[in-house]
């Protein structure tokens, strides 16, 4: 091969073999007030690249220590959210508050745990976590490949169980609310008074349409928002998308569900078939909202079942 020729070519293959370190995961917390950071990830689905971390992360450092709110989807990708932590902080991560039952939720408790933290969750997410922890390991192994070795499902050292806990970690004062569920059943606010920051996990979606799973009860997702609304925070950090203020939250997350719950019920009691609800629900308001074609037919399906039920 003439050596013109031979350049190019490895060029080219240079370029290929950097492709996916250009689009590789870069976990990065950025500050939301005072001692108080976000991880803000892709509004798409789980891939390899983003190591099936498509969701926002929390970090509260206190002169005592650390809090992580959300541990990671697999061992790898907690070393590397750790790695971050590392960058903010000499603090070592004493705490983790798992916001619920999805799999980037708690799937990297086990490398925190071997780093000493405390892990915690509210005690109504034990049964969705044994119930699924084998199914998101099942989805997770076709995307995330060899990122998902060294990871086993690990639950919390430590259940909540009421409906309000307040903790208290260096003199910071955090507050962790659960109202029933969510999108899963542990769903919990964690909120800093002090800040007027709150951390919603899975109880707020914007930028992208919530996803109502088989797990959901749309009626406590609405208490749950019912109890962030009562806060008043001058910030809430979603379980995706964007930073944010309450109106934003309410038009991407509460008014839809309010909106399609009502709709379906509607629906329930006056025995219209559940393809007909379905069409005749105007979703205009929330299809700029990412995967809102994919995700609200399935959305409206769930929530017309759960009605039949109650």
């Amino acid at each position: 091969m003439p050596f013109r020729l031979l350049s190019r070519h490895l060029v080219g293959l240079l370029l290929i073999a950097l492709v996916p370190l250009a689009h590789a995961l870069e976990v990065r917390f950025e500050p939301v007030a005072p001692g108080v950071y976000a991880f803000i990830g892709e509004k798409g689905g789980r891939t390899y690249a983003n190591q099936g971390l498509n969701a926002n992360l929390g970090l509260v450092v206190t002169p005592a220590g650390a809090l992580l709110i959300d541990s990671g989807a697999s061992f790898k990708g907690a070393q590397q959210i750790h790695e971050a932590i590392k960058k903010i902080t000499d603090q070592p991560v004493r705490w983790v508050i798992n916001t619920g039952g999805q799999d980037h939720r708690w799937l990297g408790n086990g490398y925190f745990i071997g780093q000493g933290a405390e892990v915690m969750a509210h005690a109504d997410a034990r049964a969705d976590m044994l119930a699924r922890g084998g199914d998101h390991m099942a989805s997770l192994t076709g995307v995330l490949k060899d990122q998902l070795d060294g990871t086993v499902p690990t639950l919390p050292t430590r259940w909540l169980v009421g409906p309000d806990e307040t903790l208290n970690l260096g003199g910071m004062a955090m507050e962790v609310k659960h109202r029933g569920g969510a999108h899963t059943p542990g769903d919990l606010l964690v909120w800093l008074p002090q800040q007027r920051v709150v951390f919603s996990g899975d109880i707020v979606y914007t930028d992208r349409m919530l996803s109502v799973l088989p797990v959901s009860h749309t009626g406590r997702w609405l208490q749950s928002f019912a109890a962030l609304q009562a806060l008043q925070p001058a910030r809430i950090v979603p379980g995706h998308g964007q930073v944010c203020d309450l109106p934003r939250a309410q038009a991407d997350t509460q008014h839809y569900l309010q909106t399609l719950r009502t709709h379906m019920k509607k629906a329930v009691d006056g025995g219209t078939e559940i393809g007909a609800a379905i069409q005749t629900f105007d979703a205009t308001p929330w299809r700029h909202l990412f995967n809102a074609a994919e995700l609200h037919p399935g959305n409206a399906s769930r929530l017309y079942l759960e009605l039949e039920r109650e």
